[in-house]
Formats: structure tokens, C-alpha cells, sequence
């Protein structure tokens, strides 16, 4: 048995290699390069103030509230200070960038798109066979089983029979078209007749419709999508010369 293991940089990216996640990380690679490039030929400065808001955040999503932690977590993940400042300066590189080129298409972009953003608070049980759906529609319509009876007593999934089939809140454009039809044209609170997809047969209950709002998170959201999709045809467009070997 082997006692001691030497790893060096190679046996690490030869790994990644044989992991398949080269391509990941040529994305992310090419990612950073494109929004440092960018952002320079922008003239987007860097303000202190800012930089330190961007690390806040960053130590509060990854749970480092403590120096400690910090440490901690940058030894599991062999990072330096230098490494981490870089990870968080690039973090606020991508957010200024998106500012710049998008900040003031999101506004129209909501409001062209409104009916995308509409959103239901739903429950929901799939069954395969249509006879057995039907029957237990009627079933609750009588109050002779509860929805959320039925939910716990068909569903499969574990972690979902424990919900009760709860979807959450979930945006029209989620959704399939037929689902989406009868959702958005319910009354809540609505128990629909069963629909039939290609994912089997769907027992629906519209707990509430809610109207769309642009809001902090919504505005995020919007300004994250056109970012991505920018970020996407640029690397399409470039040439990219790959120096490291492929053995």
C-alpha cells in the first residue's frame, strides 16, 4: 500500500482532463480573460469602496464569517490571499461590466416581456396512469382525500412527497405550454383537471398567481441573463490558441 502520494502539477491537470472537465474550465478560463479585456478597453475603474462590498458578499455566500474560516477555506481550496483578491476582483469586474453594457436595457427588456414574468405558487403530483389521475381529481374535488394526501401518498421522490409536490413559485416560461395555459388562466385556490404531457399526467393545484415586479432580485436576474448570453457570442467569435499539451 502506498504511504506517501507526491502530486504535482501535472498528475492535478491530467486529472481535470480525464475528469472531463476541461471544458469547463477553458469556458471560465476564457470568461476571465474576456471581461479583465473588456473591462480595460471600457475604462472601468476599480473603486475601493466597491471592491470591499463585492469581498463582503462573497465572504457571507461562501459562509466565512470569520478570519478563521477564511483561512480555512482557502487551504481546502489551495488558494492564496492573492488568489482569493483576484477571484473577488474579477467578481466585480463581471457585475460592472454587465452595469455598463446592460444596466439600461433591462427596464424596456421587463416590461416588453412582462407576461414571461408572471408567476404562479403551485403543487404538483405526475402520475402515468390517467384513469388513476382523473379519479383522484374528482376524489378531492368531493373532499374526500386532501390534495396534499394524495401528494404524500403518490409521489416518489422522497424530498417532494415531503413538500407535498410543492413546485415553489414558478415563472410562466418554466413551464410547458399546455401546463402553463390552464395554470395561468386558474383562479386560485384551483385544483385543474388532469393534464397530459409527455412527462405523464399532471394533478395541479394553483395555490396563487402572482403579478410581476421588478424588483432588486428580478432586475438581477434580467441584467445576469443578457450578461451570460453576451459572454456567450463573444467567446463563439474568438480564436482561441491552446498551448497545453493533450496527452
Amino acid at each position: 500500500m502506498l504511504k506517501t502520494v507526491t502530486l504535482t502539477s501535472e498528475d492535478i491537470l491530467h486529472q481535470v482532463k480525464l475528469s472531463c472537465k476541461i471544458p469547463e474550465i477553458v469556458q471560465e478560463t476564457l470568461t476571465r480573460k474576456l471581461v479583465a479585456a473588456a473591462a480595460e478597453e471600457l475604462g472601468i475603474e476599480v473603486e475601493d469602496e466597491a471592491l470591499q462590498k463585492t469581498a463582503d458578499t462573497f465572504r457571507l455566500k461562501n459562509n466565512l464569517v470569520s478570519a478563521e474560516g477564511t483561512w480555512q477555506w482557502l487551504q481546502k481550496h489551495h488558494l492564496s490571499i492573492d488568489d482569493f483578491e483576484e477571484i473577488v476582483y474579477t467578481s466585480f469586474l463581471s457585475g460592472q461590466l454587465a452595469q455598463h453594457l446592460f444596466a439600461d436595457k433591462v427596464e424596456p427588456y421587463f416590461y416588453e416581456n412582462q407576461l414571461n414574468y408572471f408567476s404562479a405558487v403551485m403543487y404538483e403530483v405526475i402520475l402515468d396512469d390517467e384513469d388513476l389521475a382523473i379519479e383522484l381529481y374528482y376524489i378531492i374535488k368531493e373532499g374526500e382525500m386532501s390534495f396534499y394526501d394524495v401528494a404524500h401518498k403518490y409521489i416518489q421522490d422522497i424530498e417532494l412527497r415531503r413538500k407535498c409536490g410543492y413546485r415553489g413559485i414558478v415563472y410562466r416560461k418554466d413551464l410547458k405550454p399546455e401546463i402553463s395555459a390552464a395554470v395561468f388562466a386558474a383562479k386560485p385556490p384551483q385544483l385543474l383537471k388532469p393534464i397530459v404531457t409527455s412527462s405523464g399526467i399532471h394533478l395541479i393545484l394553483v395555490e396563487e398567481i402572482l403579478q410581476p415586479e421588478l424588483d432588486d432580485k428580478l432586475r438581477s436576474k434580467i441584467l445576469s441573463d443578457f450578461f451570460a448570453e453576451w459572454l456567450k457570442q463573444q467567446i463563439y467569435q474568438m480564436e482561441i490558441v491552446q498551448e497545453f499539451s493533450s496527452r
